[in-house]
């Protein structure tokens, strides 16, 4: 279903989120199967979700960073939450007042919200999460594990 609007001059004006969003799946998909041991070693799928907010990941070597621009939100308006290994990101923003003594000509201000998770792979630690927000950019530190060295065992023979 094409998503066209009509302008006043009777030109369709397309939805330029509504031909990226499918373009991203279609980017994600090919990342994934192209370089699964990315994705394995920094143990989160970063293409994984819808694609707002747009975000860089970055891998150091004590932690994963996450980057996040969210403008026109306050902190209050975002929630943070790990559940089953995923991290989601998501908020509200409230609509724009009307000015009851004006006539609206334009409105593309409006309330809308989102949601976007990414998979946390055994690698890293969903329980010590750290993130901060200012100036509508959201940072998130997700820190590593160190893996489990397997145990050596002597077995006496008898």
């Amino acid at each position: 279903m094409s998503k066209a609007l009509i302008n006043r001059n009777n030109i369709p004006h397309f939805d330029r989120d509504h031909f990226l969003t499918p373009f991203d799946r279609m980017f994600d998909q090919l990342f994934e199967t192209s370089f699964p041991e990315v994705v394995r070693s920094v143990g989160v799928k970063p293409f994984e979700g819808t694609a707002y907010p747009k975000v860089n990941v970055y891998e150091y070597d004590d932690k994963v960073g996450i980057v996040a621009e969210i403008p026109g939100l306050d902190k209050k308006d975002l929630t943070i939450e790990v559940q089953d290994g995923n991290l989601t990101i998501s908020g509200e923003k409230h609509a724009i007042l009307e000015d009851e003594n004006a006539r609206v000509l334009r409105r593309e201000l409006k309330g809308s919200s989102f949601k976007r998770s990414f998979a946390l792979g055994e690698n890293l630690n969903g329980d010590d999460i750290k993130a901060t927000f200012k100036n509508g950019v959201l940072n998130i530190d997700v820190p590593k594990v160190e893996p489990e060295q397997p145990k050596k065992t002597f077995v006496k023979i008898s």
